[in-house]
């Protein structure tokens, strides 16, 4: 790993949660005496924040801002000449499945979804996915993953460390096959980030997005409307492509050859509702 992903990720978790509310809030505690109203002003903030980002409707109403495409359509794969399934990361042990690694809970949403339109399609497929982390690539647990749903990945794009790369080192292998047009498969959160990184490198993309956060007005109950710990995970996620959509508009007009805030998520992690 390179100094500067490294401290782009120490960046990214300050300005995220659980750190960014815990920030403000002990800021504030600490000019209490010499400036209370700051103080107060900044600890309370750090509580409201904390509040808005693990409750359904403020997290359900940010999500909806970045998940603007709909499922991919039937016109649109007839269009498209391969899948590209993109990794969210991977967790570092799975003992019930005989693995020292394995897809985490949001690549296998991805793996699960892009599988199911390759069968439909039959187009091939690459999976795209590094080692962030040092360990095995992600693409390899994908292969894997992918050939226990009866798929078989075309191409591996193994040194990818965040989406910029994802787009960056998959593009040889797919020109190299005469491949212009994808169907893109990651986080409908992710998508409108993932997607201008691939149409950057001259792509047609169809999006192709699962895993919506928010889930719309699906016989809400009270219970919907209190913060949770799976909605704190939306929170997280969504505040998360918001800052790489920042961060990726910032060195685009700035033309600067570097990734934007990557999605790589490797760990475990927990399923995120968002209502």
């Amino acid at each position: 790993m390179s100094w500067l992903f490294v401290a782009k990720k120490i960046l990214s978790v300050m300005l995220q949660p659980p750190l960014l509310p815990l920030w403000l809030t002990a800021a504030g505690l600490l000019l209490l005496r010499r400036k209370p109203r700051l103080g107060r002003a900044l600890a309370w903030s750090g509580v409201v924040l904390g509040l808005l980002v693990s409750t359904p409707v403020s997290v359900g109403w940010a999500a909806r801002e970045l998940e603007s495409d709909p499922p991919v359509s039937a016109a649109e794969l007839r269009e498209a000449q391969a899948i590209v399934i993109l990794a969210g990361g991977q967790v570092r042990n799975a003992p019930e499945l005989g693995r020292t690694s394995s897809v985490n809970r949001i690549t296998l949403q991805r793996v699960r979804y892009g599988a199911l339109l390759a069968r439909q399609t039959g187009l091939p497929v690459l999976a795209s996915g590094g080692a962030p982390t040092g360990v095995r690539p992600e693409a390899l647990a994908m292969k894997t993953a992918l050939e226990e749903y009866g798929v078989s990945p075309r191409w591996l794009e193994t040194e990818s460390l965040d989406t910029y790369d994802n787009a960056r080192l998959s593009a040889p292998m797919l020109r190299a096959a005469g491949v212009q047009r994808i169907a893109l498969v990651s986080h409908a959160a992710h998508l409108p980030r993932a997607r201008r990184e691939f149409e950057a490198q001259g792509f047609t993309v169809y999006a192709a997005p699962t895993a919506y956060f928010n889930q719309g007005p699906n016989g809400e109950e009270f219970f919907d409307y209190l913060p949770s710990a799976t909605t704190a995970y939306a929170g997280f996620y969504v505040l998360h492509e918001s800052l790489g959509l920042l961060a990726q508009k910032l060195r685009m007009l700035g033309g600067t050859d570097g990734g934007a805030d990557g999605d790589t998520n490797s760990g475990n992690d927990a399923d995120a509702v968002a209502r």
